[in-house]
């Protein structure tokens, strides 16, 4: 992997360790790939399913997914450019309720999607190797442009994993 473990905050190595491609594009692609094959495999009738009380449909957990690579990619390109105003984090618990996610089908959500990383590749691919080690703070936190593809990446690959087992699999 091109980036240290020991410079990720806490919170997000858990979703870098995840990630077993060296080279952050091609794990911006096969993540979102997979993702999509998942999110195609979805019946439509589990769209507003939920594993458990107060827990997020399916339709919300995309949109968090969603809202999550925005505004990384966000932070990315702010910290690429060689802006050091320290940015906010952000509450997804707020964010969920207002995505809209249910006035949404999984067919539009999917290919929101689907554009989405294909901007979010586009925006790697045009870092030179000197922004992608670049640093900015973001929730009082030092991250690299590099740190935030992996952290998109291993986000999706994190909520792929849980739409599988909490969310798809029958219980026995």
């Amino acid at each position: 992997m091109l980036i240290n473990l020991e410079t990720i905050p806490h919170f997000y190595k858990n979703y870098v360790k995840q990630v077993t491609e060296s080279d952050v594009l091609q794990a911006l692609r096969i993540s979102g790939h997979r993702m999509q094959e998942l999110v195609h495999s979805i019946p439509a009738d589990k769209a507003d399913f939920a594993y458990a009380p107060g827990k997020w449909t399916v339709r919300e957990l995309l949109c968090h997914i969603i809202d999550a690579e925005r505004i990384f990619a966000y932070r990315a390109l702010r910290f690429a450019r060689n802006d050091k105003t320290p940015l906010a984090g952000f509450e997804e618990n707020d964010y969920a309720p207002q995505a809209n996610a249910s006035g949404r089908s999984l067919q539009k959500i999917a290919a929101e999607m689907s554009h989405l990383r294909a901007s979010t590749i586009d925006l790697f691919e045009g870092f030179t190797p000197e922004m992608l080690t670049r640093k900015g703070t973001s929730s009082n936190n030092e991250l690299s442009v590099i740190a935030l593809g992996f952290i998109i990446a291993g986000h999706e690959k994190h909520h792929l994993k849980i739409l599988q087992d909490r969310y798809l699999t029958p219980k026995a």
